[in-house]
């Protein structure tokens, strides 16, 4: 079968795709503490730097050790913060221990940390809209103390109970839907009229770019690959928007691709999520050269040129 498919094909990348500023910070400091400190020091990573397979196996090839307690990481050595943040009990756990603690939370995450902070200083009850279980979700919940509501869904608001409606706020998760996540807080509105918020300013400027991509491309082909891990939030949430206008399919890699779905098709879109490497859409392009004649096109929709200072300690070394 895979023999008669050297057909021409049109092979469209979504312009921005893959890496966000967020997640090259957070690989960036992991490299660099490898690099300088790892001869004389063990480094550890609490929980995925990263949601993303391929990332985590180069760095557990260069040493690095993923660990899910505090507790597992040896006297003396460097524990690095995933890009996903954590909440205050395990910053304030951390510093009690005797370790060389370096933060790779996302600046645009503890940004959001903040906005809870202020709220819940004036007074505010908070809702967070975002995913259940989320890295994310659990540090940004775990930035106060006083309970923070969460809302996954419309349906969700409608079993909501507040203490005060004058005195409610509301932060997203950074790697929502822009669509759904407008329908939530425009259902919120509606129910209290006062809530306060930061409208869609929460949800990154990477994952509001790579949707608006992958949804013009979704206009243009036959189907749609999207690299990235199953736990990553924005790259699931690229997938749901490709599939609204065409097939679409959440891949770690090439070989995840069946060939077979590719014979009647003569336009493949290809996107990466925020935290998946261009190595990864470069061997899918090398696996279909090999099966089809291909015509390579970049569908350029926003240029983005952010990036995030590496922290204190670390500015000294390059890579």
């Amino acid at each position: 079968m895979h023999q008669n498919l050297k057909k021409n094909v049109e092979v469209i990348l979504a312009n921005p795709r893959g890496f966000c500023a967020g997640v090259s910070r957070a690989i960036e400091i992991v490299k660099l503490a490898v690099k300088y400190h790892s001869d004389n020091r063990k480094v550890y990573v609490l929980h995925e730097i990263v949601h993303n397979k391929y990332i985590i196996n180069s760095l557990k090839e260069m040493g690095v050790i993923f660990i899910d307690t505090l507790d597992q990481a040896e006297d003396g050595s460097i524990l690095i913060y995933s890009a996903h943040g954590i909440s205050k009990e395990i910053e304030h756990l951390g510093q009690s221990c005797n370790l060389e603690i370096i933060d790779a939370t996302c600046p645009l995450v503890n940004k959001v940390h903040k906005e809870v902070q202020a709220y819940d200083k004036k007074g505010y009850q908070i809702i967070l809209i975002g995913h259940k279980g989320h890295r994310e979700v659990e540090g940004t919940m775990g930035q106060i103390t006083n309970p923070v509501l969460l809302v996954q869904n419309l349906s969700d608001i409608d079993n909501i109970e507040v203490t005060n409606s004058d005195k409610l706020a509301y932060v997203t998760q950074t790697t929502l839907s822009v669509d759904d996540t407008k329908e939530i807080i425009n259902k919120l509105k509606q129910k209290f009229p006062n809530i306060k918020g930061p409208d869609l300013k929460d949800i990154c400027y990477a994952t509001q770019n790579r949707q608006t991509a992958v949804k013009q491309l979704s206009e243009l082909v036959d189907i749609i690959f999207v690299l990235g891990s199953k736990n990553s939030s924005n790259s699931n949430r690229l997938k749901e928007l490709a599939e609204l206008k065409t097939p679409a399919f959440l891949i770690d890699s090439y070989q995840e691709i069946n060939l077979d779905i590719l014979k009647d098709v003569n336009k493949i879109g290809i996107t990466a999520g925020a935290s998946a490497p261009e190595i990864l859409i470069t061997e899918v392009i090398d696996l279909l050269k090999q099966h089809m004649n291909i015509k390579l096109s970049d569908l350029e929709v926003i240029r983005e040129n952010v990036a995030f200072n590496i922290p204190k300690q670390l500015r000294e070394y390059k890579l």
